[in-house]
């Protein structure tokens, strides 16, 4: 059962985690893109497609954790160092994603699709930041990649 928890739990991280961290990405030079051709309905309708990636896969996501404590708990390796740390990564991704990530897209989306409803378009600033709490989200998941996969005080040997 743990094996077929622990392939469960990483194809879950590859199929979701992926595509979120790829499209936030893509997202901040896809926004002063179409920030730069305020006419441009391609420009407008890609920074949609990669906000609605990070939205959906997002929701998905949340297997990623579950499965992970699911195999944790058949392991038997709760209450490792590794795997705390892990889980406190991940919650702090989530939070980014949910609070700081999210948020900015749907503010910049309002901007350049409603351009002319809205007067004040989002700056080039926005997507700074944005692309500041993307890389930062990113981070955070590399890391619990690196714990999953080093595992300190593992005695697999790896």
């Amino acid at each position: 059962m743990t094996k077929f928890l622990l392939s469960l739990h990483v194809l879950a991280a590859i199929i979701t985690v992926g595509p979120i961290t790829v499209a936030a990405s893509m997202f901040p030079p896809s926004a002063r893109k179409a920030l730069a051709e305020p006419g441009s309905e391609r420009a407008v309708s890609v920074v949609r497609l990669l906000h609605r990636i990070c939205r959906v896969y997002g929701g998905v996501g949340i297997a990623v954790p579950v499965l992970g404590l699911a195999t944790a708990m058949s392991m038997g390796v709760l209450g490792d160092a590794w795997l705390i740390v892990s889980m406190v990564l991940t919650g702090l991704a989530a939070m980014v994603l949910l609070a700081l990530v999210l948020p900015r897209q749907e503010e910049i989306l309002e901007g350049v699709g409603n351009s002319a409803a809205s007067p004040l378009p989002p700056d080039l600033e926005v997507t700074a930041r944005l692309a500041m709490f993307t890389g930062v989200f990113n981070l955070l998941w590399a890391t619990v990649t690196i714990l999953m996969i080093v595992r300190p005080g593992s005695t697999t040997g790896a």
